[in-house]
């Protein structure tokens, strides 16, 4: 399936879009929007020999979803130009842009968002300051406060060196580090080389921007002021979050429309690992659910 690139400005900042479009008359348009140390397109638009529907991009296309993804300033092909370590705040500021810009080509109102990891804050906390741009918010890989996960323990020992520079060096060893932190086995090693490949074609160092915010700043986001439908998704053994940290975060989500859904077999990065197509699943029917035809 072709994909087309797009280009959109935040003040001087240009931001990089890649959309892949719905075959047949569009259900919605879905945003994805990508963690801490990996680009759009090897996220969400990878393609693995043997791997049948790798792309999430494409399977969700040819379900009838308009799809879109971007790069966030300082990632991937995105302006990498400022001085700066590219925090959830600035990458919330990317998805505004990026947002109206979608919107202003897309026969929908609102969008479908998607985030994962650190994308997931960043998709969290752009559906508090806009919700009259989200139409349904799935966190995928969420943390809130940050108590009680096992993967910030070890990551705030380098934080430090984390708020010292504003880029970290990223490498293939890193790449398998994701998938072997939380539970080895999780996701099959020709998916990992491939992942690994698409990503350091467009960078060798990411922001440090994120994980300065995970490790130091959380909560971020107020689940109070987040007043739109909203699926928690939890890998079985992720350890960016507890469950206790989500649940109460879940707890605390306003809007009636709520899911919370624990992906079994899963770790980090959901759409790289083994069960892939039943994160899929999972996102496909959250993001067709007929609405309601009494409210109270």
């Amino acid at each position: 399936m072709k994909g087309t690139e797009h280009w959109t400005s935040k003040g001087d900042i240009k931001l990089f879009l890649w959309h892949k479009p719905a075959a047949g008359p569009a259900r919605g348009t879905l945003l994805f929007v990508h963690g801490s140390s990996m680009a759009s397109q090897p996220t969400f638009d990878l393609h693995v020999p043997g791997r049948p529907h790798s792309s999430a991009m494409e399977w969700f296309a040819e379900r009838g979803f308009d799809t879109w993804t971007m790069d966030n300033e300082g990632y991937g092909r995105s302006d990498k130009s400022r001085p700066i370590n590219f925090d959830i705040s600035n990458g919330a500021d990317d998805l505004e842009a990026g947002s109206r810009f979608i919107l202003e080509k897309s026969k929908h109102k609102k969008l479908l968002v998607y985030g994962i990891s650190s994308g997931a804050l960043k998709a969290a906390l752009f559906a508090q300051r806009h919700p009259e741009r989200v139409a349904r918010l799935a966190l995928d890989a969420f943390v809130w406060t940050g108590e009680g996960a096992p993967t910030l323990v070890e990551r705030r020992k380098r934080l430090p060196e984390f708020q010292a520079k504003n880029r970290r060096p990223i490498d293939r060893a890193f790449v398998n580090s994701i998938f072997n932190r939380d539970h080895p086995g999780t996701a099959d090693q020709a998916t990992i080389d491939a992942f690994a490949t698409e990503i350091l074609k467009l960078d060798d160092s990411v922001p440090t921007g994120t994980y300065v915010d995970m490790c130091s700043k959380l909560p971020l986001v107020d689940p109070a002021k987040i007043n739109v439908p909203t699926l928690v998704m939890r890998g079985q053994w992720d350890g960016i979050a507890s469950f206790e940290d989500l649940l109460e975060f879940y707890r605390l989500l306003p809007h009636a429309d709520k899911q919370f859904s624990v992906m079994e077999g899963i770790s980090h990065a959901s759409f790289q690992q083994k069960n892939y197509m039943g994160v899929y699943h999972i996102l496909h029917a959250y993001f067709t659910l007929p609405e309601p035809v009494y409210r109270g």
